[in-house]
């Protein structure tokens, strides 16, 4: 499959829709932030609005591989490691770092999306899909991230909408 040109991530669907030109090629759950929706630094919401992928982090990494400051902590997840941290936000297998597009909104000042550390990344699969239960962040099963993340290019255009998109969720995948 050719990359991908645009996301678009649904709030209220907790979808993640990719789509080239204007056929949706990819549809997957996510979970977004516990608190909501919002741009504010320290919030621990998801923000909102238009976005870019300014990196691309773990590319090579084993399935699993957990993640911290960017950098891979030489751990892989198991139900093992979970129960000895408790409370862990598990950032795990790869992650696409987000920046914001709309300065005043999601970029600069106290509403910076890429200094809030806001990524698509990995998460536990015991933990559920459809449900916001993110710090922030937008949390993606770890094989639908893999083959998430091979379609993702630096630069790709990323929408973070809360309202829902009954059109997609249903359309069939080209």
């Amino acid at each position: 499959m050719t990359t991908l040109d645009f996301l678009h991530i649904s709030i209220a669907d907790q979808m993640l829709y990719g789509f080239v030109g204007s056929r949706l090629r990819v549809r997957m759950p996510v979970s977004t932030a516990r608190n909501g929706a919002g741009e504010r630094n320290g919030s621990g919401c998801t923000p909102r609005g238009a976005h870019r992928v300014r990196a691309r982090i773990g590319d090579g990494l084993p399935f699993g591989a957990v993640l911290r400051g960017r950098r891979w902590t030489g751990e892989v997840w198991t139900p093992v490691l979970h129960e000895q941290h408790p409370g862990r936000d598990w950032i795990l297998t790869r992650i696409l770092w987000l920046s914001g597009s709309e300065p005043g909104y999601n970029r600069l000042g106290d509403v910076d999306t890429f200094r809030r550390y806001i990524y698509l990344h990995g998460t536990p699969d015991s933990e559920p899909m459809g449900v916001p239960l993110s710090h922030g962040c937008v949390r993606l099963r770890n094989a639908d991230l893999l083959d998430l993340f091979d379609l993702v290019p630096t630069g790709c255009a990323v929408y973070i909408g809360e309202a829902a998109c009954p059109d997609w969720s249903s359309a069939t995948l080209d």
